[in-house]
């Protein structure tokens, strides 16, 4: 048996590179999944596709993270359709390039309401579902290392991140006699979702970014996807509030001068 058969997850952000990476790496390994994002529902049926070809049923639904009732109702939805949701991925996200001198203040408010009000709608929805069910679950935020080291010219998503991380180890405290075990992966630079947004078209810039990381090899948005498998696997019942970090030591070097 797949370690995660009997399992439903739900992914926020389900359709970007990364979103899709953590979908198709616990879908192979058993679990049922629920997908939400901004995207026309459209774009997700040829991916839904491939989920379902696996033996595992799929659904998407077009949901704004930033707004608790609609999480909530979502949460319910796939409740009733695929079974109370055992692994929660809050990885919507958001990144605006604007130093404290040009971010406006609408700019600030969207990407603090979706990368982190969202990521608290979704996993208390989901987290009070188990609680009430009794079930066991597993909660993963998707962070950042900008939530422990300043990038001036993403100061929105660097607070963000860092208030994402309060967020996993004060959860997990409280959730944790439940059997639900929160916890936290941090990528660094990965060559996909927001970051291979910037480096796209750019090989200079990536080369430059590969050089600099150093393990001189740049992330790829299947690591993250099986950090998050480790932390959900059911054999793994002593990690809580931990925050895995897959910058390829990145945050090792010191700061420039």
């Amino acid at each position: 048996m797949k370690k995660f058969s009997g399992q439903t997850a739900v992914i926020s952000g389900g359709l970007g590179d990364i979103g899709r990476a953590i979908a198709l790496e616990l879908a192979t390994q058993g679990a049922d999944v629920a997908l939400c994002g901004l995207r026309p529902a459209t774009e997700a049926e040829a991916f839904l596709k491939g989920l379902q070809s696996l033996g595992r049923r799929a659904s998407y639904d077009v949901v704004d993270v930033s707004d608790s009732e609609a999480v909530q109702a979502w949460v319910r939805r796939v409740e009733a359709s695929l079974g109370v949701p055992t692994l929660v991925i809050p990885n919507a996200a958001q990144v605006t390039q604007a130093d404290f001198q040009h971010i406006t203040s609408q700019q600030w408010d969207r990407e603090l309401r979706v990368n982190l009000s969202g990521a608290f709608h979704m996993a208390q929805a989901a987290a009070l579902r188990l609680v009430e069910h009794r079930k066991p679950g597993r909660i993963v935020f998707i962070g950042s290392w900008a939530g422990h080291r300043v990038h001036s010219h993403i100061p929105a998503y660097c607070v963000s991140k860092a208030g994402l991380r309060m967020l996993s180890q004060c959860m997990a405290l409280e959730f944790a006699p439940h059997g639900i075990l929160v916890n936290e992966v941090a990528p660094g630079i990965v060559d996909a979702g927001l970051s291979g947004q910037i480096m796209n078209g750019n090989a200079a810039l990536r080369e430059t970014l590969r050089q600099m990381t150093p393990v001189k090899e740049l992330a790829v948005a299947q690591d993250v996807a099986r950090a998050v498998a480790f932390l959900c696997d059911p054999e793994n019942r002593q990690m809580a509030g931990s925050v895995i970090v897959q910058d390829g030591g990145m945050s090792l070097l010191p700061p420039k001068p």
